[in-house]
C-alpha cells in the first residue's frame, strides 16, 4: 500500500514537472528589454506599443506562429547598462526567451551584446542607434531593425552636404551621440566641420555650448548650421534663444518624438532626414499602424512606435520562415539577407552585418498652426541603394 502511494505520487510529481515544459513547447517567448522608465522612458513606451500593434498585425490578430502563442515577457533596463545586462541574462536564462528585442539606449545596447553571444540566442536591436552596435561590437547574434548612426548621417548629409557651407555639431557624451558625429562626418564631403561640442546627456543649460558653437561659426563665410544630435530630456533648441539669427546661423537636425518636434516650430523651413514621420511613406502596414493607433489612443504613431512595429514583423517573418522552430541557428539562416514588410516599405537584412536596410526621407519643416509640433514635409525619399552604408564589424 505504501509502494502504491509513493509510486502515485511520483506519478503526479512528474506530470507537474512537465506542465511548464510543455506550456513553453507551445509558446514562443520574446523578451522586451527597453527603458520603460529612465531618461529614455518616452522612448521605450512607444517602442512596446508598436511591438504589441506589430505582433498583432503580423499574425492577423491571433498571437501564434504554426500554433504556437507569442508570449511577450518585459524587462525594465531604467536606461542603466548594468541592470539591462542582468535582465537579458534572466530572460534568457530563468525566462527560457527564444529571443529578445530592444533596447532603448545605445549605452544599454552595447552592454547586451555579449550577453547574446554567450546564450547563444538572438537579440533584435532596437531603437538604439550607435554604428558600433552592427560594427566594431556586433556579433553573429545581433540584428538591427533600428536605423544606425550611419543611415542618420548619411540621410541628413544628402540634405546639408553643399559647397559653402560650415557646419558646427552639438551631441550628447555619450555613444549615440559620438557615433552619430563621427558617421556625419564621414559622410560630409563638401560642406566644412568647424567645430564638435559634446555635453552630458542631462543637460538643461546650453548657454556655455552654444555660445562656443557661435563663436567658432559667427566668422565663417557662406551658409552656417549647428547640426544637432540629441535623444531623450534636454532641449538643445533652446539655443535658438542666443539670437542666432543675428549671425545668419541655421539649426539643422533629424527627425524626433512628436513632442520634441514642438521645438521644430520655431525653424520653418528647416532641414533634414527623418527615419520615420506617419504622414510620409504610402504603403499598407503603415496604414494598418495609422490606424490602429487612431483607433487605440486618437493620436497618430510615433517615432519609435513605427520601430517597435518594424521589429514584430521581422520577428514574426523570421518565425513563420522556420515553421515556428525557436533554434537559433535556423533563425539566423533565416533571417541573414530577409526581406521584410515594415510601415517604412520593404527591409531586408543585410548578411555581413545584420543592419536593417531602409529608406530615409529628406525633409523640410512648416509650420502648421493645425499641429502641435513642426510638420515634416516631405522633399524625397533616401532610398538605401543611395546610401552607401559601411560596414564596420570586424568579423
Amino acid at each position: 500500500m505504501i509502494r502504491r502511494h509513493l509510486m502515485a505520487a511520483a506519478a503526479i510529481a512528474t506530470f507537474g514537472a512537465s506542465v511548464p515544459a510543455l506550456a513553453q513547447s507551445n509558446e514562443i517567448r520574446i523578451a522586451h528589454v527597453y527603458s520603460k522608465t529612465g531618461p529614455l522612458e518616452a522612448y521605450g513606451k512607444q517602442t512596446q506599443v508598436g511591438l504589441m500593434m506589430g505582433l498583432e498585425y503580423a499574425t492577423g490578430g491571433t498571437m501564434t506562429v504554426n500554433g504556437k502563442k507569442i508570449v511577450v515577457i518585459e524587462k525594465d533596463d531604467q536606461g542603466k547598462p548594468d541592470l539591462g545586462k542582468s535582465q537579458l541574462a534572466a530572460a534568457y536564462a530563468d525566462d527560457k526567451a527564444a529571443l529578445a528585442i530592444g533596447p532603448s539606449s545605445s549605452g544599454v545596447a552595447l552592454a547586451l551584446l555579449p550577453v547574446a553571444e554567450e546564450y547563444k540566442k538572438i537579440l533584435i536591436v532596437e531603437p538604439a542607434v550607435a554604428d558600433s552596435i552592427t560594427g566594431d561590437k556586433w556579433n553573429k547574434y545581433i540584428f538591427r531593425t533600428g536605423r544606425n548612426s550611419s543611415q542618420d548621417a548619411i540621410s541628413n548629409a544628402v540634405a546639408l552636404d553643399k559647397e559653402g557651407t560650415s557646419i558646427a555639431t552639438l551631441a550628447q557624451d555619450y555613444a549615440f551621440g559620438r557615433d552619430g558625429v563621427k558617421a556625419f562626418k564621414d559622410a560630409v564631403k563638401k560642406a566644412k566641420i568647424v567645430h564638435e561640442e559634446y555635453l552630458p546627456q542631462n543637460t538643461t543649460d546650453f548657454t556655455a555650448g552654444a555660445q562656443r558653437l557661435i563663436d567658432k561659426l559667427k566668422d565663417q563665410p557662406g551658409r552656417k548650421i549647428i547640426w544637432i544630435v540629441w535623444a531623450g530630456a534636454g532641449n538643445p533648441f533652446k539655443i535658438a534663444d542666443l539670437d542666432l539669427k543675428r549671425y545668419n546661423i541655421e539649426v539643422a537636425t533629424g527627425g524626433n518624438i512628436l513632442p520634441a518636434m514642438a521645438s521644430y516650430k520655431q525653424f520653418p523651413g528647416m532641414e533634414g532626414a527623418t527615419y520615420y514621420y506617419f504622414g510620409i511613406p504610402k504603403n499598407p502596414v503603415n496604414e494598418a499602424l495609422v490606424s490602429a493607433h487612431y483607433k487605440q489612443f486618437k493620436s497618430p504613431p510615433d517615432f519609435f512606435t513605427a520601430g517597435g512595429f518594424t521589429a514584430a514583423m521581422a520577428a514574426v517573418t523570421a518565425l513563420k520562415k522556420t515553421g515556428g522552430d525557436v533554434n537559433t541557428n535556423k533563425l539566423i539562416t533565416a533571417m541573414e539577407g530577409m526581406s521584410f514588410d515594415t510601415p517604412k516599405g520593404q527591409m531586408t537584412f543585410r548578411k555581413e552585418d545584420h543592419q536593417a536596410m531602409q529608406s530615409m526621407y529628406h525633409f523640410k519643416i512648416k509650420n502648421d498652426p493645425a499641429f502641435a509640433w513642426g510638420v515634416p514635409e516631405l522633399v524625397r525619399e533616401i532610398k538605401a541603394s543611395e546610401m552607401d552604408i559601411p560596414i564596420r564589424n570586424k568579423r
